[in-house]
């Protein structure tokens, strides 16, 4: 039996079946889609042996259908030890559906905040990606989106073989603060790293290279999740 067939028949016994919540859709062997709780849609890719989101996550609830708190007060940020979200220059409309959300880690530690069956990536599951593509040095390059509709000019050794397509949706310091738009991209991990802090990494507008960080556990970042 072929693999489309194959779909065809789970997607029918789907519909015949109340209690079958069916959250990706494999188009071929190597790209799909997922749905997160309130509907949201993304594009997925198989990267070596792991299935990525290729756009960055943008729900305002937990995948048990509570509601995110979403916070805009700098103070209020800065303050915060539970699990909150915020948009780039608190602009939904604007930053949204391109770039997605910006989590604080405490949003990623509860483990609720990937559609069922996904999850915040550690850092020795980044690490896997990040060595697929040539380590440190190169793979930023590999991950980027070319072009420089979203990333700051020169976008320099950009070229997306991957097909992850990170973007540029710049952060939030434990400040307060919104920064580096189009200039970086900051993707959180769910590995901690201390009291305080957590690791994730950076890519950036005029390297091809990937860094890992140390980064404050109230800072507000970007999350791509990864198949279970």
């Amino acid at each position: 039996m072929n693999f489309k067939l194959k779909v065809l028949i789970f997607l029918f016994l789907c519909l015949i079946t109340l209690g079958c919540d069916q959250t990706e859709i494999t188009v071929d062997n190597n790209i799909g889609t997922v749905t997160d709780y309130e509907g949201n849609s993304y594009n997925t890719i198989k990267i070596g042996t792991q299935w990525w989101m290729v756009e960055n996550l943008k729900t305002k609830r937990f995948n048990d259908g509570t509601d995110i708190p979403v916070v805009t007060d700098d103070t209020a940020w800065g303050n915060m030890s539970n699990p909150c979200y915020c948009w780039y220059n608190n602009d939904e409309v604007s930053y949204m559906e391109e770039y997605g959300a910006l989590y604080n880690w405490y949003t990623v530690n509860t483990g609720k905040l990937c559609p069922a069956g996904w999850h915040v990536p550690t850092k020795a599951e980044w690490k896997i990606l990040i060595d697929y593509y040539g380590g440190n040095e190169v793979a930023g390059g590999r991950l980027k989106e070319t072009g420089t509709v979203h990333w700051r000019d020169p976008n320099t050794n950009a070229y997306n073989e991957s097909g992850y397509t990170a973007l540029p949706g710049g952060g939030r310091t434990y400040k307060g603060v919104f920064d580096n738009i189009n200039s970086c991209g900051f993707y959180w991990s769910s590995s901690e790293s201390g009291t305080g802090g957590a690791w994730g990494w950076i890519l950036y507008y005029n390297s091809g290279i990937i860094k890992e960080f140390n980064f404050d556990k109230r800072d507000g970042f970007s999350v791509r999740c990864l198949r279970d």
